[in-house]
């Protein structure tokens, strides 16, 4: 143990000595965080251009373009100490700017053998798909127009307890093609806001060449990708949505970045190092792409600022840090993790990244004291989601990864008659003391081709044909309704404290996700979202949609997630029963496939009156009324289940 608190008090100490280095030695921590103001392409108030860019292995930088018909030599930087590169461009004779609002510009690198090769800034912040006829790479834009979207809504107070929409702006139509912020704003924020969540988090909006990498290959990080829309439209989105209230957070990937040079990041500096470990230690390889060096001062100047520009330019809340688990760990997690502290504080374990980790965090709340950080973590590393100040990482929450696995686990290998409660019961429960956990059925991970959503695995084909109110239902129908309500629910109440949805899951959506890629011949049949069977009133999609409702408006009553944990007083695994409480209610489940109980005894630690206020066997739920709503339950002085108070239920 002496060697553990060692080497957390010694991360630590490395923490708090760059952050004394960025005050002191790096321009003090308002400049550092703000560096995107300095590096780039910028135009200043009297139309000159300013450009600064860090690339240590570069023999000379030159900027070329559309303003200077594309001589690639004309208009060489200046070098300056520690790899930085500078360049000043006059105003034209007649005051005007002499690059112009969306011309084309390039940094022309070269290399210390003589060649010239062209690179994207790694500051750019519009970028955009060439035409067909010009091939695949993106192009750098300069973004300065001459009226800017200004946003007039304040920001909401972060909720109590978290309940996220993840979706996708691209796939968020109905149609098949790519979506815009604008539709985002008009047609889906609205859903959002009915349906009870109050955060976004929104993915893929980090520029990325690749449109079915789901933007976790990103090419331009501080470019919001132009596929949607532009800057200012994605401002005006956020506005939006903090206009109802929602929070709104960005997925952001800082765990590595696209293997693509021509518009990537990657060998910006003619090397293959710069912004990234050179060797092996600088590619994931089952990624397929490069790793940052986060000893680097300048990555670290890169990434921070990288946030705040997120946090400042476009009004994003908080950000879910994608691949943490990958970064905390040299073998980037491939190995299974057994809760052994030797895991987590052992030579495995990547200190660099777990300090960028920290001072990211640590700066985020000092800066922004409201802002929300969610790890992707599925190692459970100790102290993730613990303050930096106690030598914690500084996340608010990690995400429960194990438990959509465990849902996909019973519903792929198990009989329903063959499910382990008390197994369930420990994977809902299975989370750090004091660490705040989002639980979720499913995410994006398991929409994806290669898997299948919760309400595919339950129902499959019968979707096609047994969705109809017109006609009777089966077997696999009512099975597949009632577990996806109760699975949702079990989890959003004992889960964790917040909740997590996917985009169209809340309804079920019959389809899985798939991006147009040649495998499929660039289709976007699977790369949309069917909202026409949510609003059909004739069909079971709605049914569902309004128990999601349903539930994120009873826990806005009655606010479990931001209560203590849930106390289970039953577990049978004969009857395939779950109890437990939370928040002054009592949560029951029945998983049995073929019993129900009549007189079925409860516990709960307040004596009352007790009545059912929540049944996923409603009939407006998809179900058949077996329940009687008009029932009062007292409460008897029977000590049963680790609680006081007991009462049966019909």
């Amino acid at each position: 143990m002496v060697v553990r608190i060692f080497a957390i008090d010694g991360v630590y100490a490395v923490m708090q000595d760059m952050m004394d280095k960025i005050e002191a030695e790096l321009g003090g921590l308002r400049n550092f965080v703000k560096s995107y103001n300095n590096y780039g392409i910028h135009v200043n108030e009297d139309n000159s251009v300013t450009c600064k860019e860090w690339a240590p292995g570069a023999e000379q930088l030159y900027l070329t373009g559309a303003f200077n018909n594309w001589n690639r030599t004309s208009h060489p930087f200046e070098k300056k100490e520690y790899g930085h590169w500078v360049l000043h461009i006059p105003a034209n004779p007649d005051r005007s700017c002499p690059v112009m609002h969306l011309s084309e510009v390039k940094i022309c690198v070269k290399k210390y053998n003589g060649e010239l090769v062209d690179r994207i800034s790694p500051w750019a912040t519009y970028v955009v798909k060439p035409p067909k006829h010009e091939g695949l790479t993106y192009k750098q834009l300069m973004w300065h127009p001459s009226k800017k979207y200004i946003m007039r809504e304040p920001r909401p107070e972060p909720p109590k307890a978290l309940k996220i929409y993840e979706c996708h702006v691209g796939i968020a139509c109905a149609e098949g093609r790519v979506g815009t912020y604008k539709e985002f704003a008009e047609n889906i924020v609205p859903r959002i806001k009915k349906l009870g969540y109050n955060a976004l988090q929104i993915m893929a909006i980090m520029e990325h060449a690749y449109y079915g990498s789901f933007g976790y290959q990103v090419t331009s990080f501080f470019a919001a990708s132009s596929r949607y829309g532009t800057p200012e439209e994605l401002k005006e989105m956020i506005d939006v949505c903090h206009k109802e209230g929602l929070t709104v957070l960005l997925d952001v990937v800082h765990s590595h970045a696209s293997k693509n040079v021509l518009d990537g990041l990657n060998e910006f500096d003619g090397t293959e190092s710069c912004f990234f470990h050179a060797g092996a230690r600088g590619t994931h390889f089952l990624w397929d792409s490069r790793l940052f060096d986060y000893s680097q001062p300048e990555v670290l100047r890169f990434l921070i600022s990288n946030l705040c520009w997120y946090y400042e330019e476009y009004g994003f809340d908080g950000f879910r840090f994608d691949g943490v688990t990958s970064m905390l760990y040299h073998n980037h997690g491939t190995q299974g993790f057994s809760g052994d502290y030797n895991e987590y504080f052992g030579m495995g374990v990547d200190t660099d990244a777990l300090i960028y980790l920290m001072i990211a965090n640590n700066i985020l709340h000092k800066l922004y004291p409201n802002v929300i950080t969610i790890a992707e973590d599925v190692s459970g590393m100790p102290g993730l989601c613990r303050p930096v100040e106690e030598a914690g990482v500084g996340f608010d929450y990690r995400l429960g990864m194990a438990i959509p696995d465990k849902w996909i686990e019973l519903l792929k290998t198990n009989r329903d008659e063959d499910w382990n409660v008390g197994n369930i019961v420990h994977t809902l429960t299975n989370r750090r003391w004091m660490e705040k956990t989002v639980a979720y059925c499913e995410s994006h991970d398991q929409a994806l081709v290669g898997d299948k959503t919760i309400a595919f695995w339950l129902m499959d084909k019968e979707m096609y044909t047994g969705m109809s109110l017109l006609y009777g239902s089966n077997d696999i129908i009512d099975r597949g309704m009632a577990l996806h309500k109760m699975i949702r629910l079990i989890t959003h109440s004992l889960g964790g404290e917040a909740y997590l949805n996917f985009i169209g899951n809340e309804f079920g959506h019959p389809e899985w996700l798939d991006f147009p890629r040649e495998g499929n011949n660039e289709s976007y049949h699977y790369c949309r979202r069917q909202w026409n069977l949510v609003d059909d009133e004739n069909l079971r999609y709605k049914q569902l949609n309004e128990f999601d409702v349903a539930m994120n408006n009873l826990e806005s009553q009655y606010q479990w997630l931001s209560a203590d944990p849930g106390f289970v007083s039953w577990k049978h695994e004969e009857d395939k029963v779950i109890t437990f409480d939370r928040a002054g209610l009592l949560f029951v489940f029945n998983f049995h496939p073929t019993k129900s109980f009549t007189d079925y005894r409860v516990a709960i630690d307040v004596k009352g009156t007790y009545e059912i206020i929540l049944s996923s066997d409603d009939k407006v739920f998809g179900g058949f009324d077996r329940l009687h709503k008009n029932v009062l339950y007292v409460t008897e002085d029977y000590n049963f289940g680790g609680r006081r108070y007991s009462f049966q239920v019909a």
